[in-house]
């Protein structure tokens, strides 16, 4: 909606408020929160997984609000192009967005049950743990990790309960984003010291690799582990732009592992929309950057 105001017409600028909320990435949430209920006991009516969805979304965008409303001093300096330092927004009005996105993702998971609710508690917090303080801890990755492996286990509990595997298939995300966190706090790996904490993504292809069970399964195991390695080599190779590059493929590589569970479960067609979403993500980093 646009108004006149002294002869210049005036618009809402929902741009930076997309690259606030990096919302190329939310096709891998939505793909962590079908992975985590389809991993339940499946006790739950469909129609609940479409607030667990919505819910978990509204954590990630408020997750990502709070982390530049945290950060805001340090982007003044090291990263001067985000939306806050530039004065597209004020911290102020980013922080309350943020704050207000995690309220009413935990109240919708509170309509699915008191244990969806509670997760839904714990995430808010791990949420506000790691952005108030992974810039002062080595931890900063294993806090995050953390995020994602609770998103599992929320949509798990909405369904219904928590299996076995769905803390098997929890640790695995909580290891490949571990390892993708790490990455992105790399500027270089001029020394072996440096990269051996990358060693963590090996569990979740291992995980995978349990669960080959037929063709379609074998497939999706062969389609992560290529993505990973693709994405590791960027690393490595350290040209200009290599390691942004390799960052936002991780991310989008959440989706691929998830698209493996899924499969391993049985439910092929949604094992290939897992992996439509991993092209969604990649697509949406062309217009709206995933970091």
């Amino acid at each position: 909606m646009r108004t006149a105001l002294g002869g210049r017409k005036v618009g809402l600028n929902w741009r930076p408020w997309l690259r606030l909320g990096r919302i190329s990435n939310l096709p891998t949430v939505w793909t962590n929160g079908l992975a985590g209920w389809l991993l339940s006991m499946g006790m739950a009516p469909t129609s609940g997984l479409w607030l667990v969805l919505v819910a978990l979304s509204l954590f990630y965008v408020g997750g990502m609000y709070l982390n530049d409303a945290f950060d805001a001093a340090i982007d003044s300096r090291e990263r001067a192009e985000r939306p806050i330092p530039m004065g597209e927004v004020t911290r102020s009005t980013v922080a309350a967005s943020g704050a207000v996105m995690l309220g009413c993702g935990g109240l919708l998971l509170f309509t699915l049950g008191a244990a969806a609710g509670l997760s839904g508690l714990a995430l808010i917090v791990a949420i506000v743990v790691y952005n108030w303080y992974h810039k002062r801890t080595s931890l900063g990755p294993v806090i995050m990790g953390g995020c994602r492996l609770l998103a599992y286990v929320t949509a798990a509990l909405a369904a219904g309960g928590i299996t076995s595997w769905t803390l098997i298939g929890a640790l695995g995300l909580f290891c490949h984003v571990v390892g993708l966190t790490y990455a992105a706090r790399q500027e270089a790996y001029d020394r072996v010291g440096t990269a051996w904490p990358l060693a963590v993504l090996a569990v979740p292809g291992v995980i995978l690799a349990t669960r080959v069970m037929d063709w379609t399964t074998a497939v999706l195991l062969v389609l992560y582990l290529l993505w990973m390695a693709w994405s590791l080599r960027l690393l490595f190779r350290r040209q200009p732009g290599d390691v942004s590059r390799a960052v936002v493929g991780l991310i989008a590589g959440i989706s691929l592992f998830d698209a493996g569970l899924i499969g391993s479960l049985g439910a092929d067609g949604l094992a290939w929309l897992a992996v439509a979403a991993f092209g969604l993500t990649l697509g949406m980093q062309r217009l709206v950057s995933g970091t």
